[in-house]
């Protein structure tokens, strides 16, 4: 009972700082950065295939003249002309009955429609659902704590960070809250309010701003910050026009990327030195965190791994490009991409190894002075 009342009341605070923060920054006009007037996005319906575009050898050039019926907005239910490109990121091969997105565009009573993409919106939410069906499914109870853990963490960003630095928050410090927030309802609601659960979140904030500050110093040591990034011309746009600080965009996605490893080194020492305490009651701080540095260990592996892969598996098609044109070393070792992606790579490993130690000494602290079942977990 008591578990729950701290369960509660930990929820209930992170609740009302949420909405504070929340009231805090919402409102207030975004700056127009593009000309938008008199154009929507809206669902449709293919008609007729007027003109095909389609070659003899069987592909596909120029654009298809087609006939769409709007299912949405202000002019659904009626039937226009349009043009699809059917190129690689815009436009769509159109068929009798397919549904897709249309760009509708008013000028003087006039409607110029264009064929924007597929729509995909149905299948992304089915896979959506499936993905939490089978967590659920999964991990009973746990698997939904973890999928609303997950929901307050996307809400977080969507609902503070981006209002945040929109108004001149620095990206950083707005990532350290949400990297707070988020790790606080995580472990609560997996966990509740126990001292294996404190020893997670310590690790996990400590953690990922040791991350954070490895990725400021590999920046000062190699001369490369947040302005070598690839879109930094559209960036400086965005951010002469309003108030976000682009330099600092590049070390708040650190941030908030090395969270979630950073985060399963941390759940998972503090989970095995509270068993093992458990077990055995009289284990002292030194012992605990020797048994936590062990399991850290056999963790660092495995994590670092995954961190670094997953990294490279976004830089591929840099990848590609390096390899098929026969860049030499000086030219890769110095480009941007790919010490931007070293940077983001090693400091989220380094989070992980060093949050292993650091979950460790504070599980030992809290955990080691226990003799008995902590109070909190009754």
């Amino acid at each position: 009972m008591k578990q729950r009342i701290c369960k509660g009341g930990c929820l209930a605070v992170v609740g009302i700082l949420f909405l504070l923060l929340f009231l805090s920054f919402r409102g207030g006009e975004r700056t127009e950065l593009l000309e938008t007037e008199g154009r929507s996005f809206e669902r449709a319906e293919v008609v007729e295939v007027v003109q095909n575009n389609e070659t003899e050898s069987g592909g596909v050039a120029g654009k298809q003249a087609v006939t769409l019926k709007l299912l949405s907005g202000q002019w659904k239910g009626k039937t226009v002309p349009a043009n699809s490109s059917s190129g690689y990121l815009f436009g769509a091969h159109c068929k009798k009955g397919m549904r897709v997105i249309a760009i509708v565009s008013e000028s003087a009573g006039e409607l110029a429609v264009s064929v924007y993409s597929a729509d995909r919106g149905p299948m992304v939410w089915l896979m959506i659902a499936a993905f939490v069906a089978v967590v659920v499914l999964v991990g009973g109870k746990k698997g939904l704590s973890s999928i609303l853990g997950l929901i307050f963490t996307m809400l977080c960003i969507f609902f503070l960070f981006l209002p945040m630095i929109y108004r001149g928050v620095s990206p950083v410090l707005a990532a350290v809250l949400i990297v707070a927030l988020t790790t606080t309802v995580t472990m609560c609601l997996i966990d509740g309010v126990s001292r294996k659960s404190l020893t997670a979140m310590a690790g996990t904030v400590g953690g990922v701003v040791i991350s954070g500050l490895f990725a400021w110093l590999f920046g000062q040591a190699t001369g490369i910050g947040g302005y070598n990034v690839s879109d930094i011309e559209n960036l400086v746009y965005v951010g002469e026009m309003t108030e976000i600080r682009i330099g600092e965009l590049l070390f708040a996605g650190i941030l908030i990327a090395a969270l979630g490893a950073v985060m399963d080194v941390g759940m998972s020492i503090a989970s095995t030195l509270n068993e093992m305490k458990e077990i055995n009651p009289h284990m002292t701080a030194g012992q605990l965190f020797r048994s936590g540095m062990n399991v850290g260990r056999d963790m660092m592996g495995t994590m670092t791994n995954t961190l670094i892969l997953a990294f490279t598996g976004g830089s591929i098609n840099t990848l590609v490009f390096i390899y098929a044109y026969h860049y030499q070393y000086q030219q890769i070792i110095n480009m941007y991409s790919v010490g931007i992606e070293l940077m983001q790579g090693l400091s989220a490993s380094m989070g992980v190894i060093l949050a292993a130690p650091l979950t460790a000494l504070i599980g030992g602290a809290l955990l080691g002075g226990r003799g008995k079942k902590d109070e909190t977990e009754n």
